[in-house]
């Protein structure tokens, strides 16, 4: 698949103190979608830059520190249902850089209740619960990202598992 035709993102795999992982249930689908915050790379802006910009966008914080990164470009086609809703359908999927992270806020810090809000709810979900709580199109993604990033963090932050 041609990059052009995804459209570039970061994933963020946040992880509280007691190794849990942070999801969220988004606002516009009818069934229980959940996931970890993500969201485009703006023109001329690094993953980095934007990983911590789309915290401050998605839950209303970015105390948390990069635990590690992703090797590679992780991505996923949308579903047919989804390709003219998404994006003004300039886009076929998306390509995302993923991060694991730290978060050093309480829980009092998060508000997805934001200027343009995303999600309904969020929690804090043992690891080893998150696939099954991603829309099945996004799955065996968040499974290969989950097993990278844990594998890259000391054990310690994987108390949860």
């Amino acid at each position: 698949m041609p990059d052009h035709l995804d459209r570039p993102g970061v994933g963020i795999m946040l992880i509280n103190h007691d190794g849990r992982i942070f999801v969220a249930r988004r606002i516009d689908m009818p069934s229980e979608a959940w996931q970890m915050p993500q969201g485009g790379i703006d023109e001329g802006e690094d993953p980095a830059t934007a990983l911590f910009r789309e915290m401050r966008e998605e839950i209303g914080t970015d105390k948390a520190e990069v635990l590690a990164e992703s090797d590679d470009w992780y991505r996923y086609d949308l579903p047919e249902g989804l390709r003219d809703r998404l994006w003004g359908g300039r886009y076929v999927g998306q390509r995302q850089k993923w991060y694991a992270l730290r978060y050093l806020g309480s829980d009092a810090d998060i508000n997805i209740e934001t200027e343009h809000p995303e999600f309904m709810d969020w929690k804090w979900a043992p690891s080893a619960t998150v696939p099954s709580l991603i829309v099945p199109f996004k799955r065996a993604l968040y499974q290969q990202v989950m097993d990278e990033l844990l594998a890259k963090i000391p054990p310690s932050l994987r108390i949860a598992g």
